[in-house]
C-alpha cells in the first residue's frame, strides 16, 4: 500500500471505522533513523490504534527504528517481509527475506529487546520454489522463537523474478487453507490472513478460522465498506451506527482546513476519498468534481463542501 496509507488516508479511514487497526506505508528502517521523522512518522492521535510498518534486514537498524517508533506513540511495530518488488529486493528486505529465516529472527529479537509494544511480521506463504508447508512452518517456528507472537500472512507465495508486484497480487493462487493450517498447528500464535478479501461475508468466514483479517486495496477503492467491517469488531452488545457519507465529507473538510494551515495541498487529502461513493449512483460525477476541484493550487476545504451541494445533489447520491 505504498503511496496510499499515508497519514491523510489513515485519518479518513479512522472516521469510517473507529476500532480497526491501521498500518502505515512500509518505511525503511534506515530512513526512520536518518530522515525527516516528522514527515515519515508523524500522525494525528485520532489515527490510533496504529502500527508502524518497517522494512529492513539489519538488526541494529531495525532496533533503533522500532525504538523510535515506540517513542512516537505507535501501538505496534510490523516487519514487512511480504513485498516482492525489485527495489525492495535490491535493498535486501521484503519477501526475499523468507529465504533467510535466521536473519528475520535476529531482526525480531533485536526489536523485541528494546520495545514494550508488540513486534509482528507480515509475510507470504512462500517464495519461488520454497512454497511447501513444511518450509513455511519452519520459518514461522524460527521467527516466533525470537519473540514474534503475531504473523500477518498473505495467502499467496511471491515469485521474485519474472512477475511485477501487481502480478504477484494476482497470479500466484490464493491458498487460504495453508494459513488456516498455521492457525491450527501454532495455537499459541495470533495468525492474521491477508489477500483477495473483498466482502463482509468472506471476512466473517475467515474470522471463524483465524484471529484477524488484513484488508488493503479493496478497503482503499471502496472505503465506505469499512463501516460494515467496523460492525464485525464492535464490542459485543454495542450498537454501531455507521456515519453517513455526507458527514464524513464534512469532517474531512474540517480536517483539510487544519492541514492546509500547515501547508498541505487539498489534493494530497482528497485523492484518498475518491472511492467514498463507490457503487452509488452518480459516483463518477462526484469523483470528477472532486478531482478537478482539488487539482487547483488554491483549492481549499470548500471544494469538499461544494461537492455535497453540486454533484451529489444533482445525482441524488445515497447518504
Amino acid at each position: 500500500m505504498m503511496q496510499r496509507t499515508d497519514r491523510y488516508c489513515r485519518y479518513f479511514h479512522r472516521l469510517l471505522a473507529p476500532d480497526i487497526r491501521l498500518y502505515t506505508e512500509m518505511v525503511v528502517a534506515d530512513a526512520v533513523i536518518k530522515g525527516d521523522q516528522q514527515k515519515l512518522l508523524g500522525f494525528d492521535p485520532a489515527e490510533t490504534p496504529l502500527a508502524l510498518q518497517l522494512g529492513g534486514s539489519d538488526p541494529a537498524l531495525l532496533a533503533k527504528a522500532a525504538r523510535t517508533g515506540e517513542q512516537w506513540g505507535y501501538d505496534e511495530i510490523n516487519l514487512n517481509i511480504g513485498c516482492p518488488s525489485d527495489r525492495v529486493q535490491s535493498g535486501r528486505f521484503g519477501a526475499c527475506l523468507m529465504a533467510e529465516p535466521e536473519t528475520v529472527a535476529a531482526g525480531v529479537s533485536a526489536m523485541t529487546d528494546v520495545v514494550s509494544i508488540p513486534v509482528t511480521v507480515k509475510t507470504r506463504i512462500g517464495i519461488d520454489d520454497h512454497d511447501d508447508y513444511e518450509y513455511l512452518a519452519n520459518f514461522i517456528g524460527t521467527v516466533s522463537n525470537a519473540g514474534c507472537t503475531m504473523f500477518i500472512v498473505h495467502a499467496r507465495k511471491a515469485i521474485l523474478q519474472g512477475l511485477s508486484p501487481k502480478e504477484n497480487r494476482l497470479i500466484p493462487p490464493l491458498r487460504y487453507d495453508v494459513v488456516y493450517r498455521l492457525r491450527q498447528e501454532f495455537p499459541e500464535l495470533r495468525i492474521v490472513i491477508n489477500g483477495g478479501v473483498r466482502t463482509t461475508a468472506e471476512t466473517r468466514a475467515h474470522l471463524n478460522e483465524v484471529d484477524g483479517v488484513m484488508i488493503g486495496r479493496q478497503a482503499y477503492s471502496d472505503p465506505y465498506w469499512l463501516t460494515e467491517l467496523q460492525g464485525l469488531v464492535s464490542p459485543e452488545g454495542a450498537k454501531w451506527q455507521a456515519p453517513t457519507r455526507e458527514s464524513i465529507v464534512m469532517q474531512m473538510a474540517e480536517y483539510a482546513g487544519r492541514e492546509q494551515s500547515k501547508g498541505t495541498r487539498l489534493h494530497h487529502i482528497s485523492r484518498h476519498m475518491l472511492g467514498l461513493y463507490a457503487g452509488q449512483p452518480g459516483a463518477r460525477a462526484w469523483r470528477r468534481f472532486l478531482s478537478e476541484g482539488a487539482a487547483r493550487p488554491d483549492s481549499g476545504p470548500e471544494v469538499l463542501l461544494e461537492s455535497l451541494h453540486t454533484s451529489i445533489a444533482r445525482s441524488k447520491l445515497a447518504r
